[in-house]
């Protein structure tokens, strides 16, 4: 396996950036519709149709997912999106008409030095149709790329990171995050992650966790005024699952941002996941289950550690280092 959400069949990823603009978007494609839900544990949300994936709710699946920078304006990157998939003759069937469902998720990324003198349309609605015909299962770029272009946490540059993992009993898991989060994904000012604990095979440098970890590192530590933040991702399996197994799924999720952020979840941010459900495997039973949603945490996780360890960074004056200009070139 590539380490990669896209190690699950039947998903495709793509993404479109403009590093003058210092911001981008990645679509996340599924082959066939698939069984969907999500939730926003962050105080600021941004999405679209994140009510319609409420287990509650009548619509099951969803044709795509998307990961926007922008703010409110990333909203109109769906809309790329749904319109390539019309294009292809994808969507819901209602009579003639067909609808791709496509639900999404917004980062904060407007104060970061690119230039967003757009004029009078935002870029976004553009982007997310680049993103969506730039689609394809197997490898895609990491770090600064895509909905990650942007982002960043509250002392290095953030990025787009994925993960994945096989289970006991044969099912994937796999996570992709854009890591813009208002607190530290590294423990205080070293190069340790929070997430080290739960690394596989040095994905994100293997140096493990710091002994002891700094009494100030525990601190409050977070962006402060005109605030730049939100962490948003998907998670993802290739079992049998219903909605209500996926909503799940994206509370087990958001266990991982907590494993990996300090802090997550915090009044002012979005954080936020999306999650699916393929159907390629069969329903698991209570313990697989169980372990699926072990790994959607730990997965998540890592792909936030790996979003920032993988990232570059920004040319714009001012733009804070990467992991790697910081800590591996010294």
């Amino acid at each position: 396996m590539r380490n990669l959400i896209t190690d699950i069949a039947g998903i495709s990823v793509g993404n479109a950036e403009d590093r003058k603009l210092a911001s981008g978007v990645t679509a996340i494609v599924f082959d066939r519709p698939v069984i969907a839900s999500g939730l926003s544990l962050g105080g600021a949300p941004g999405s679209r149709d994140l009510l319609l994936l409420d287990p509650g709710r009548t619509v099951q699946t969803v044709d795509a997912f998307v990961l926007s920078g922008g703010s409110a304006f990333g909203l109109d990157a769906a809309g790329g999106v749904q319109s390539g998939l019309r294009a292809d003759g994808r969507g819901l069937a209602l009579g003639p008409a067909r609808i791709p469902i496509v639900p999404g998720a917004i980062l904060m990324d407007l104060l970061n030095g690119g230039d967003k003198d757009w004029g009078l349309h935002a870029p976004y609605r553009d982007l997310g149709y680049e993103a969506y015909r730039a689609a394809r299962t197997g490898a895609f770029a990491l770090g600064t790329a895509g909905a990650g272009t942007g982002a960043t946490t509250v002392n290095l540059k953030g990025g787009l990171g994925s993960a994945s993992f096989e289970t006991a009993e044969g099912f994937r898991v796999g996570a992709l995050a854009a890591v813009n989060a208002m607190g530290s994904v590294t423990i205080g000012n070293g190069p340790h992650f929070w997430a080290s604990a739960l690394e596989d095979a040095s994905e994100f440098g293997g140096l493990g966790l710091p002994a002891p970890v700094p009494a100030d590192a525990l601190s409050l530590a977070i962006k402060g005024g005109a605030t730049t933040a939100t962490t948003i991702g998907v998670i993802a399996t290739d079992a049998t699952l219903t909605k209500q197994q996926a909503y799940r799924l994206a509370i087990m999720a958001h266990d991982g941002f907590a494993r990996a952020i300090h802090p997550a979840h915090l009044p002012f941010d979005g954080d936020t996941v999306l999650s699916a459900a393929t159907g390629e495997k069969p329903t698991p039973d209570d313990l697989a289950f169980a372990e699926i949603c072990l790994e959607a945490m730990r997965t998540m996780a890592r792909a936030i550690a790996r979003g920032v360890y993988e990232a570059e960074t920004l040319p714009q004056r001012g733009a804070l280092p990467s992991w790697k200009d910081r800590f591996a070139k010294g």
